[in-house]
């Protein structure tokens, strides 16, 4: 007897609360990012989401053996998507606000659909087409407050260090998000962020290693403490399971494209938890974002 197709509004649902825990983790990585160095950070998050993952895996089992394809995809996966986005991620932070580290981020989508597009030739239907520029239109109205004459700015703004370092980190995940459809059939979602996991983590503590100006503890704190539990464990090992569940399931276009809904969420905890203004540009943005990423899901049925 076999098993139901799981519900595709269930992988929707994921990937609403994994845009939910991205936004946060922005929050989180931004007191993160000021205190502690950044191969540290990096490091101690990959450390802590690895051990949440293998938790995780007890209920399944040991990790099963990977063939060569499949080695070679994670330890892409791993260097593109856990090494380099964590490495790139903490850097910008330092130097720039979470709410234009969200802006670059908002990208991704738009990343993902043009590499399926034009180097994979995945067809991109005008439909979903309008459902991403819908999406990106709301993040612009919520990063901007509704001035959309400063997204010029923000965008020119990207040569700079910090905003050059987010692309690279937006760039990375692509690279994981395209690879987590194409070379891992037959390898679980949570088999493959746990190994995709274990490589980044091994690079990162090998950098680390090598560089003795990051060996200091005097970041130590509550809030850098719980921020990095937090981070690592709803920002990195849980959206990493979905997030490929995602992929798998709906495409790279479809799932990258909530990736959108990650600044609006992260407007929102703001407001609630740091209690800052929220205005009409980010309640009109949201909505804006919410019905592109709608548009876009229903593209494929058409």
């Amino acid at each position: 007897m076999t098993s139901a197709a799981p519900s595709p509004w269930v992988a929707h649902a994921k990937l609403a609360f994994v845009a939910f825990c991205w936004g946060s983790a922005m929050i989180a990585g931004r007191v993160i990012a000021v205190e502690v160095p950044v191969l540290m950070a990096a490091t101690i998050r990959l450390a802590i989401a690895w051990l949440v993952l293998l938790i995780l895996l007890r209920g399944q089992g040991p990790l099963p053996p990977v063939n060569r394809p499949q080695l070679l995809a994670v330890f892409a996966m791993g260097l593109a998507g856990i090494f380099g986005f964590n490495l790139f991620f903490f850097s910008a932070l330092q130097s720039i606000p979470a709410s234009k580290g969200a802006l670059i981020v908002a990208l991704i989508p738009v990343l993902t659909a043009l590499i399926m597009a034009l180097v994979l030739r995945e067809v991109i239907r005008l439909q979903r087409w309008l459902g991403i520029a819908l999406a990106l239109s709301g993040v612009s109205i919520v990063v901007t407050g509704g001035e959309l004459g400063l997204l010029a700015q923000y965008l020119s703004s990207m040569l700079g260090t910090g905003e050059g370092l987010m692309l690279l980190a937006a760039l990375g995940w692509v690279t994981y998000t395209v690879i987590s459809r194409l070379a891992l059939k037959g390898l679980s979602p949570l088999a493959a962020s746990t190994y995709a996991a274990f490589v980044g983590l091994v690079l990162l503590a090998t950098a680390l290693a090598s560089d003795p100006s990051s060996w200091r503890l005097d970041w130590l704190s509550v809030n850098t403490v719980v921020a990095l539990i937090y981070i690592a464990t709803f920002g990195t090992a849980l959206p990493y399971v979905w997030f490929v569940q995602g992929v798998q399931q709906l495409g790279p276009a479809r799932t990258a494209v909530y990736i959108n809904l990650t600044p609006v969420f992260g407007v929102s905890l703001g407001f609630l938890v740091l209690g800052e203004a929220i205005d009409w540009s980010m309640l009109i943005g949201g909505l804006i974002v919410i019905a592109g990423v709608t548009l876009t899901n229903r593209s494929s049925s058409s």
